[in-house]
């Protein structure tokens, strides 16, 4: 369900930190595009991760009418099983089924390398943030997906409202797609 532009940057920004520790995160799995082609990337790595898929995998949950332009059920046409039969069943593969932030439970000591975030909705994208952003290592990144697409405003606003203190810059792309490139969290002066 994305451009290709939008397939490449994510192909291309995913393959830049397999030099560093971590896994790999995909928020908003839907019908497994995107997660299959992050497995790709994985497959070119000489290091052992883990690429973690979270999503309802039922639908979009409660959605705020002020912010969201999308509504509760939206994308409901997935399961788990018909997105595994595409992504894999590995073991290095793991399926997180239910509602954000709930499925983070248990990963808090995960760290990332590389975090892709499509999940479309203000309340979503801000608890992924909220969860990720600490875990993504210096030199991970971040990707938000719907950042500037005309039918995702929430996504825009919960960015930018988590962004606001951080050292960090979202830098967006024509794709629409933000890109947060993790720094040590130092500031620096000249």
């Amino acid at each position: 369900m994305i451009t290709r532009e939008a397939a490449w940057a994510l192909y291309s920004l995913a393959r830049q930190t397999l030099s560093i520790p971590g896994d790999f995160l995909e928020a908003g799995v839907y019908r497994g595009g995107t997660a299959r082609l992050l497995r790709r990337v994985l497959n070119t790595s000489d290091h052992k991760r883990t690429l973690h898929l979270f999503d309802t995998f039922g639908g979009m949950p409660g959605t705020n009418r002020t912010l969201d332009i999308h509504r509760e059920k939206d994308f409901f046409d997935t399961n788990v099983e018909a997105v595994s039969a595409v992504i894999g069943t590995e073991e290095w593969i793991l399926y997180h089924k239910g509602f954000i932030p709930d499925t983070f439970k248990g990963l808090e000591t995960a760290r990332f390398a590389f975090a892709h975030i499509d999940v479309d909705i203000y309340q979503s994208v801000l608890d992924c943030c909220g969860f990720i952003y600490s875990r993504v290592v210096p030199g991970g990144i971040l990707v938000f997906d719907d950042y500037g697409l005309p039918s995702c405003p929430g996504a825009r606003a919960a960015v930018d409202a988590f962004f606001q203190d951080k050292p960090e810059i979202p830098f967006v792309l024509h794709s629409g797609q933000a890109i947060v490139f993790r720094t040590d969290g130092r500031q620096y002066e000249e």
